[in-house]
């Protein structure tokens, strides 16, 4: 039960941040760096309890960590709280694999712990590995004697038990990884990772190893920082005689040294810091270094932020190893630790205060790497949205400048170039490298429409849409071009497609309307007021319940019930005062009491309209066609007239008329409608004519509060 608990919170993070303090990024960022605190602590007691440091040095190594600049990227940015969840879960998974008191439920919660790491951050099922490597080493004096003896001892058993469980597990959880994916690899462009994409395999490799060397670099002499190193970032080394291949093979020695040093170090296990260091900085790193899997990015400052554990604890060993080996060195020791935890500290100030906003982090990552094409890209859209052209004109030119092809730098500037000309220019050359471009395809058609050129614009939108079916705004633009008989798939798709957007309703009233529909016009602009004052609580330029209304009331006065307007105002009014409210109660008894009024009435109603008929009624001989003929004179009209008055005092012996006979209540409904027969003072006994005049409307206010219950 704690563990689902624990489960639940953590998926649940973000959303409490949101909860307590809704879009306030200093309490965001408050929580990164609590969570990072967090970090720091797993990792000292990780210095002590894994890699054997004496506790000042593993002090010191936490402090490296906790103040290490190339962490400014996973603690500032809300999408780096996945390394730092996946750093706690793993150093979690290995403290408590690795514990004295080991158990068999230490390896099934390690592993539980693994996967949770996994779930933040794919990188995190590593620990796994790392757990076993760190067990086969400390296990090593063992097997070695159990080799040469040929006798399996009882840790030796022990660690088979161990082993088989965790890569099982790690099978199981690599599956149900690839099941998430549904059994692929992501597809990535070679704007993402351009190396990965050039055909020549000793240039991918050259480059992927310099890549390597110089993540390391960055955990070393963290200066020059980026949120972003696609596109031209790091040149491609395409030549053996390239000077970067220093820096590759300088790493790759100093690899070979502590692998050597390792090596030898087994039977003794006098350097166990060196090992767990090395497993740190190698193990975690290998999905994201581009040499197993095609990873969609060059560098990643964020996914640093676990195999830096491993630079730290190698820093502060060396360290160790030097105060206790030259005693008369530990004041420079001392000094040199003091400067590099305030460079430290001054620079991840520094790098933080660039993260302040998206100006400042685009504009100072554009001078630390002005020949990165995608900054530049970024930049303009900023300076786009800020309303300032000239500018972002300028910076997408130069991202074109550095990576021609760019197709969504073209198709952005295209947007914002004076003349129809240039315009035109660029959206086919986005078309032109990216043919699945679908916003290129969208302003193209539009452009066409604006000069005229219909059949092309229709032609454009309709490959935009094939691109992507549920472009709205390309079936919006689509149905403008399109004739009268071809609308109404237009609109019926675009309901489909958004079913709480009043905009497509009234879209399609306005269509039924134009038709002569103004009954399925109503219902439309009604499910059109329904759904805005169902969506009230969204801030809205746009008052849409007043547009679906105005629609709806509209639609009500042409069709002559008034009644149905009445009510309609009477419910928007009382959503606009509030919910729940004294109005709306007021309005709910009112109309309960008018439902038990007119439960007996609509029966009285219906006698009146169709009154009961006996015999004598019913053979009544003046009871003709031609009694109420506009030829016939005045006189016999008086004299019929008289005739049925003095029938209606008449006791009929018939209990009920013949239903069938429509012919006869013709005749009947026609004597009692007194505009047809002249009579002007004579009331008529089945129906009074001060009931008649209310009832209608209450019937009609009836029929709407039915209807509106869907409010």
């Amino acid at each position: 039960m704690e563990l689902k608990q624990v489960i639940r919170k953590v998926t649940r993070l973000s959303g409490l941040n949101y909860a307590l303090a809704g879009l306030r990024p200093w309490w965001w960022h408050a929580s990164n760096v609590v969570l990072h605190a967090a970090c720091s602590a797993l990792v000292a007691r990780t210095c002590v309890t894994i890699a054997r440091l004496q506790r000042p040095f593993a002090a010191l190594a936490a402090l490296l960590f906790a103040v290490h600049p190339i962490h400014t990227e996973a603690v500032a940015g809300v999408v780096g709280r996945a390394d730092v969840l996946a750093c706690i879960f793993f150093l979690s998974s290995l403290l408590v694999y690795h514990r004295p008191t080991s158990s068999k439920k230490s390896v099934c919660l390690s592993v539980v712990l693994g996967a949770l790491s996994m779930l933040a951050k794919e990188t995190g099922v590593t620990i796994l590995l790392l757990n076993l490597a760190i067990d086969f080493y400390r296990c090593w004096p063992f097997v070695k004697r159990s080799i040469f003896s040929m006798k399996i001892e009882k840790k030796c058993a022990g660690l088979s038990i161990r082993t088989i469980k965790v890569v099982v597990s790690l099978a199981l959880l690599i599956s149900v990884r690839l099941a998430l994916l549904h059994g692929t690899w992501p597809v990535f462009s070679p704007q993402d990772n351009p190396t990965a994409f050039h055909p020549s395999f000793f240039v991918r490799l050259m480059t992927f190893c310099y890549l390597a060397a110089f993540n390391w670099w960055l955990l070393l002499c963290p200066w020059t920082l980026s949120h972003d190193w696609q596109m031209g970032s790091v040149p491609l080394i395409t030549s053996s005689w390239d000077p970067r291949n220093l820096l590759t093979c300088a790493a790759l020695g100093t690899l070979l040294l502590l692998c050597y040093r390792c090596f030898t170090d087994m039977e003794v296990q006098r350097h166990c810091p060196v090992f767990v260091g090395l497993l740190f900085l190698v193990i975690p790193f290998l999905p994201a270094s581009n040499l197993l899997v095609t990873v969609g990015f060059v560098i990643a400052e964020r996914v640093l932020y676990i195999p830096s554990v491993g630079s730290v604890i190698i820093t502060a060993y060396g360290v160790q190893l030097m105060w206790y080996s030259k005693p008369g060195s530990k004041v420079f020791l001392v000094v040199g630790l003091v400067v590099l935890a305030a460079s430290g500290v001054a620079r991840t100030h520094r790098r933080n205060a660039d993260w302040r906003d998206r100006a400042t982090l685009l504009r100072a990552d554009v001078a630390n790497l002005p020949q990165n094409a995608k900054l530049h890209y970024n930049l303009a859209n900023f300076l786009r949205e800020t309303e300032q052209p000239d500018y972002a004109i300028k910076h997408y030119k130069e991202a074109l400048r550095l990576w021609p092809t760019y197709a969504s730098a073209h198709n952005n500037i295209g947007t914002l170039v004076s003349g129809t000309d240039n315009a035109e220019h660029h959206f086919l050359q986005a078309i032109r490298y990216n043919k699945q471009h679908v916003n290129a395809h969208y302003n193209l058609g539009k452009l066409y429409k604006k000069t005229g050129r219909m059949e092309q614009a229709i032609r454009m939108l309709e490959r935009c849409i094939t691109l992507q079916p549920r472009f709205v705004q390309a079936h919006v633009e689509l149905m403008s071009l399109k004739p009268e008989t071809e609308k109404l798939s237009i609109l019926r798709r675009l309901v489909e497609l958004e079913p709480n957007n009043w905009e497509h309703y009234i879209l399609y009233g306005n269509w039924l309307k134009n038709k002569g529909l103004l009954g399925p016009a109503s219902k439309y602009y009604l499910e059109a007021t329904r759904v805005s004052i169902r969506s009230k609580s969204l801030q809205r330029a746009v008052r849409a319940d007043l547009i679906s209304l105005r629609s709806t009331a509209l639609v009500y006065r042409a069709l002559g019930q008034k009644s149905r307007i009445l009510q309609l105002l009477t419910r928007w009014h009382t959503w606009r005062r509030g919910w729940p409210s004294s109005a709306a109660a007021h309005m709910y008894w009112r109309d309960w009491r008018l439902k038990m009024e007119l439960e007996g009435r609509v029966q009285i109603y219906s006698k009146a309209v169709n009154p009961t008929k006996s015999k004598t009624c019913f053979d009544h001989k003046h009871l003709v066609v031609e009694a109420v003929k506009e030829d016939i004179p005045l006189k016999t009209k008086n004299k019929v007239k008289k005739q049925l008055s003095d029938c209606e005092n008449v006791n009929c012996a018939c209990t009920s008329c013949n239903k069938k006979n429509l012919y006869l209540s013709t005749q009947i409904k026609n004597t009692h409608n007194k505009s047809e027969i002249g009579l002007k003072d004579k009331k008529c006994r089945h129906r009074k004519e001060n009931k008649d005049s209310d009832l209608m409307p209450k019937l009609g206010a009836l029929t709407e509060h039915i209807l509106m219950k869907t409010f």
